[in-house]
């Protein structure tokens, strides 16, 4: 873990434009002083506790929570319906988390995540019906819902010129703690096999130790004096939360985002079926889905300087189209090189596209609004994601997984296309 924090802290000092990149190395040096710590010690630590974050919610439901839930005595309908409470939670908090940060500051809203990844873990020691452990998901997912469209605001606010680099390390950081996850989850379960009642209390433990290493790091992020509240009243605050939902520029950006995580989530729950009805093996499987996210973890901060330099519309375009060519081209194989580039591809498409859209939501509102922004960016995300697997589920059941790929290639490039109808009047 370690290396994995220098890795994202030399990726960022490197990302510091070149005439201040000396003085701010000299300056961590001597505590928290001055204005360029005010711009990369707190953006490292947000790094850091996104790292953590993260780390923390993934290892709480990969691959420990079907398992967990089936030894509770859970059918498959009552796994899926644990499985989604909390990114039903990410639907419904969004939004309000980002209005109440506009109006309280982004660190109250931040501990307020952390307290509950902190807290959550731990819970699940207690679990002995599987009720009881869709509550406990359902208050878990709280901290995600919180700390992603929080967690950009306060990207968007510190960062102008280089906002989409930032916000591509900031990603980075949190889908690096998304891919180790999977594997310390699964990792604990499978040395301590022989005792699987035990092996849950381990990895919620490392989930629980994870989500207090966040609690520790947000306390030490600072607040910046322009996101203080400045005696707005609630309506003032509702009033700026409609103009960001009447903007059409925000919205489209929003759906944009939403259907290339819908086609996510059909990439990511049915390309493993596709691929064994296909003859391939599981191996084989992990080594698609790993690609896809290494893919999209190692280029997400380039993608985002490009964006700072060339432009956020015609990236997003150019994303959503790349992203439909390739989901959709999945479904005319069915051997496992073709596959494997049509993996990648998808995951540079979400890279190209995802790294431009927040930074363009937080070009296009105000800072008095930018939570509330990114709010709307996250309830739509979650929308996108959730019903993804559900819609393409219903097309593959009816006419086959290839046609649940076509599928979602198809709303991809139609919401691209209205994209680029409506950026062009704006501009």
């Amino acid at each position: 873990m370690d290396l994995l924090l220098k890795f994202l802290a030399k990726g960022i000092e490197r990302s510091n434009i070149g005439g201040h990149a000396s003085g701010i190395r000299q300056d961590l040096a001597y505590g928290w002083t001055d204005y360029s710590m005010k711009l990369t010690s707190p953006f490292k630590l947000l790094c850091a506790t996104g790292l953590f974050a993260l780390f923390s919610s993934t290892i709480s439901k990969s691959p420990v929570l079907p398992l967990f839930a089936t030894s509770l005595g859970a059918d498959p309908s009552g796994v899926g319906l644990v499985a989604s409470v909390s990114a039903f939670m990410g639907v419904v908090a969004s939004i309000p988390a980002g209005i109440l940060s506009d109006r309280w500051g982004r660190k109250r809203m931040l501990i307020a995540s952390s307290f509950v990844f902190a807290t959550a873990p731990f819970l699940y020691l207690l679990v002995t019906d599987i009720w009881q452990l869709a509550a406990v998901r359902f208050y878990h997912g709280l901290a995600t819902a919180i700390f992603v469209p929080i967690g950009m605001a306060l990207v968007s606010d510190l960062f102008h010129q280089e906002r989409g680099e930032k916000m591509g390390w900031f990603s980075t950081s949190t889908l690096l703690g998304r891919f180790i996850a999977p594997l310390a989850g699964g990792g604990i379960l499978g040395v301590l096999a022989a005792d699987p009642a035990f092996s849950y209390r381990i990895v919620y433990l490392v989930c629980g130790i994870a989500g207090v290493m966040v609690f520790i790091l947000a306390l030490r992020i600072p607040e910046a004096s322009s996101l203080q509240n400045n005696g707005r009243h609630w309506k003032d605050s509702f009033s700026i939360f409609r103009s960001v939902i009447s903007d059409r520029a925000i919205v489209i950006t929003a759906l944009v985002e939403a259907a290339i995580l819908f086609a996510y989530g059909t990439f990511e729950t049915f390309l493993p079926l596709y691929a064994l009805q296909s003859g391939l093996s599981a191996y084989e499987i992990g080594i698609f889905l790993s690609s896809h996210v290494i893919t999209l973890a190692l280029t997400k901060p380039f993608m985002g300087k490009f964006s700072d330099r060339h432009g956020r519309r015609p990236q997003i375009f150019t994303g959503a189209l790349i992203g439909a060519v390739s989901i959709a081209g999945i479904a005319l194989f069915s051997t496992f090189l073709p596959i494997l580039c049509f993996s990648i591809l998808f995951g540079l498409s979400m890279s190209i596209l995802t790294s431009a859209t927040a930074a363009h939501i937080a070009d296009l509102s105000k800072a008095e609004g930018r939570g509330s922004a990114m709010g709307v960016l996250g309830s739509v995300m979650d929308i996108g994601h959730t019903t993804g697997p559900i819609v393409a589920g219903i097309i593959a059941a009816a006419f086959g997984f290839s046609y649940a790929f076509v599928g979602a290639g198809v709303v991809l490039a139609f919401t691209a296309v209205l994209f680029l109808q409506l950026a062009a009047k704006r501009a």
